[in-house]
């Protein structure tokens, strides 16, 4: 079941397609939020970055921001929409990063990449993450609280959200965003997680 999500070319035809909900044409509103209660330093990844509002906004923000995708449409598009060097956009699976970005990134910016992965993929997605993340950096994301009745989206319960990152990260703090596209007002859940220092 929902096999085809992890095929890059069904999601180039998407976006040729001009069938692409997720892309509201700007950064994510909880990354704002974010950002403005908590300034960030350094580098950060944004897996599934799309055409890449939010690896711009962070970008502009002053970090070093790197956008993966395995989408050869959605990478095209990022890098003909970005004029910044701080911008960078690669065409690569998360599954499959290469060890040198092993312990690299301060922080993983996380936004409507979870939530299009099949169940069965979530726990190498958490794996991951954890492996480029450096010891003591961040997993912030913004997760659905409720999915699509044909998904993805996927939805996530706060307890479905400690199960599947509890084991490698710990959870600093949480909140539900006071900014979020229209019509995703309530429905969205801000998580700060912590990669362990061992």
């Amino acid at each position: 079941m929902g096999k085809f999500l992890r095929d890059p070319s069904y999601w180039d035809e998407r976006y040729r397609a001009g069938d692409h909900p997720w892309d509201r044409g700007s950064h994510a509103p909880p990354l704002e939020e974010v950002l403005e209660l908590y300034p960030w330093k350094g580098r950060v990844l944004v897996p599934g970055c799309g055409t890449g509002h939010d690896v711009r906004f962070l970008a502009a923000a002053g970090l070093e921001a790197v956008g993966i995708d395995f989408s050869t449409e959605a990478i095209a598009r990022a890098r003909s929409f970005t004029k910044t060097p701080k911008a960078i956009f690669y065409e690569l699976d998360l599954f499959s990063l290469p060890p040198s970005w092993n312990d690299t990134f301060d922080y993983v910016w996380e936004h409507t990449c979870l939530c299009a992965l099949q169940p069965e993929d979530r726990q190498h997605y958490v794996h991951a993450v954890h492996r480029v993340l450096k010891p003591g950096g961040s997993l912030v994301g913004v997760f659905f609280l409720v999915g699509s009745s044909q998904p993805p989206p996927y939805g996530f319960s706060p307890p479905e959200l400690d199960q599947l990152f509890g084991a490698l990260f710990w959870l600093e703090k949480e909140w539900l965003p006071g900014r979020s596209y229209p019509g995703r007002e309530g429905e969205e859940l801000v998580r700060w997680y912590r990669k362990e220092v061992r």
